[in-house]
């Protein structure tokens, strides 16, 4: 333990970004990674210097022994993850233990026993968590699975052990659904995370997904940074996030926060952590997972507490203790990310990559207060067709939800991305819902809203954002 000096930023696109951002302010270097496909990203033009990790767009990002070894030659004291695949798997962690250079994240340990599920689970019942109703050991068959989903009833979701960052789940509504999800689901665990291993939950419909960021350091203290509200989704994956959330009274946010801590304790988690939690509208509140690394939503709660998570980390990961007590953590206002995304609504949200279809040709953004973007695109950028759609995050604060609403509505109508089709047309129609408007929303959202796809922007629209373009450009800033 002890400074850091050099950090090695072991990921890509806009979350390194954020991360060479933070390493400026805190006076570290910070050395960048990049494959072929990225030479031209922001992140190496940003951060003091930048190595090549070959040709192959994926493996050099993948390879934890191989990140480990330059980070050593490179004489760096420690690695940030990011988030993504490497940042949920134990390898990076376990390499630079072995090496004795510092990991920005939880232990080995602590990541391979949450990143197993069903070890989650026990966990959090041992810590006085409630939990769905479902399986406490891997389904060895598919009638064992058909006999426990009798007992519980359907719908039900099946759930890749080793899952995570929404792979890995199918919800089944009757036998047969089960039985034609059961090897397809274990087919795609064996994949995806290099084991087959699936259990079951009692499907809770029209509920909220709600995560609680947590803080925990090396000498024993944790503590929570309140809620966040991730049901706005699309087949799993999360498309806005929302601090606090507008529909949770204050005592079942006290009883979030409480219940966060005591399984980050429980287990001795250290750094940035996010317990997830399902609310049924019944107000029942279950455990579902914990996320051992930096989430992409967490700017919103930056923007409510003021308390920058990724310098926290950095802290931590260099042994300083928690300066932060609990009573100092508040929500000032509401704060609202939009996930801008590469993608077509009207076509299936289908990804827009590479020249044809993924050149900025003009980047705007927007600005003001209570607006922050986070981004790795500029003007003349190609958006490489290797890596998920996420191009940008716009970030809004405001004081109450009202206010909120519209200055999300602002800024995504001066956000521009000239030459690629994005999600920002689908966000403008969402905010006019009146569901959402209203706070009323779910995990079943998106799917019960499917009109909200058919946006067509207005006269009125293209004239004020043609408006706002021409003054930037006569004043010289684009």
């Amino acid at each position: 333990m002890g400074k850091i000096t050099r950090l090695l930023i072991a990921n890509r696109g806009e979350i390194a970004v954020r991360i060479v951002r933070a390493c400026a302010e805190m006076g570290i270097h910070s050395v960048a990674v990049y494959s072929d496909a990225d030479r031209e990203g922001l992140h190496v033009k940003m951060a003091d210097e930048a190595h090549s990790l070959g040709p192959e767009p994926l493996r050099g990002y993948l390879d934890a022994e191989g990140l480990v070894q330059l980070a050593g030659q490179l004489q760096c004291d420690a690695i940030h993850p990011g988030y993504g695949f490497l940042a949920e798997s134990p390898l990076l962690a376990a390499a630079c233990e072995r090496e004795g250079i510092r990991y920005v994240g939880p232990s080995s340990a602590v990541i391979q026993h949450l990143g197993d599920k069903l070890a989650a689970r026990r966990s959090a019942i041992e810590a006085g968590l409630p939990v769905t109703t479902g399986s406490d050991e891997n389904l060895s068959n598919i009638e064992q699975a058909v006999h426990l989903a009798a007992e519980i009833g359907y719908p039900v979701m099946l759930k890749a052990t080793g899952g995570g960052g929404g792979r890995g789940i199918r919800r089944c509504n009757d036998v047969n659904e089960l039985r034609q999800g059961f090897a397809r689901v274990a087919s795609e665990a064996e994949k995806a995370f290099g084991h087959s291993g699936i259990f079951m939950e009692k499907c809770i419909d029209r509920a909220r997904h709600i995560e609680v960021q947590v803080l925990g350091d090396h000498h024993g203290n944790s503590l929570h940074l309140l809620e966040r509200d991730c049901s706005i989704q699309r087949r799993h994956q999360k498309l806005i996030e929302i601090a606090p959330s507008p529909q949770i009274t204050d005592t079942q946010r006290r009883q979030l926060g409480e219940w966060a801590v005591q399984i980050a304790s429980a287990v001795g988690y250290t750094n940035a952590g996010t317990v997830e939690f399902l609310l049924a509208p019944n107000g029942d509140i279950t455990f579902m997972e914990v996320n051992t690394r930096l989430q992409v939503e967490h700017p919103v709660t930056e923007a409510i507490t003021g308390i920058d998570i990724v310098q926290q980390q950095l802290r931590i990961a260099a042994g300083d203790p928690l300066t932060i007590r609990q009573e100092e953590v508040t929500a000032r206002g509401y704060a609202m990310e939009l996930r801008i995304n590469a993608e077509e609504p009207k076509h299936d949200f289908a990804p827009q990559f590479g020249e044809r279809l993924g050149h900025v040709r003009r980047y705007l953004t927007p600005g003001g207060p209570g607006v922050r973007i986070d981004s790795a695109l500029y003007s003349g950028y190609v958006i490489p067709p290797h890596y998920d759609s996420l191009c940008a995050k716009l970030i809004v604060h405001a004081s109450d939800w009202p206010g909120l609403l519209q200055r999300a509505r602002r800024a995504l109508r001066e956000l521009r991305i000239d030459g690629v089709k994005s999600t920002i047309p689908y966000y403008l129609t969402l905010l006019e819902e009146v569901e959402f408007q209203e706070g009323k929303f779910d995990t079943g959202y998106v799917t019960d809203h499917p009109e909200l796809i058919e946006y067509q922007e207005s006269d009125d629209d293209r004239r004020k954002v043609a408006a706002i373009a021409a003054t930037l450009t006569a004043a010289g800033l684009v």
